[in-house]
């Protein structure tokens, strides 16, 4: 098992939209092997907003 640890680069928070999926899915497809990766969360207290993430891994 590799000891891998995952650094975060970015997080930018924004108004949620059903297609931010897509642009994170195709950013992690695209870059997997340039050692970063996207993340896409909603916020826990507020459905409208969604939590954008970039990290090093």
């Amino acid at each position: 098992m590799r000891n891998e640890k995952i650094e975060t680069l970015s997080t930018v928070r924004l108004q949620n939209n059903p297609e931010l999926y897509k642009i994170v899915d195709s950013l992690n497809r695209t870059l997997k092997d340039d050692d970063v990766m996207f993340g896409l969360a909603l916020d826990e207290d507020d459905d409208e907003t969604a939590i954008f993430t970039i990290y090093r891994t």
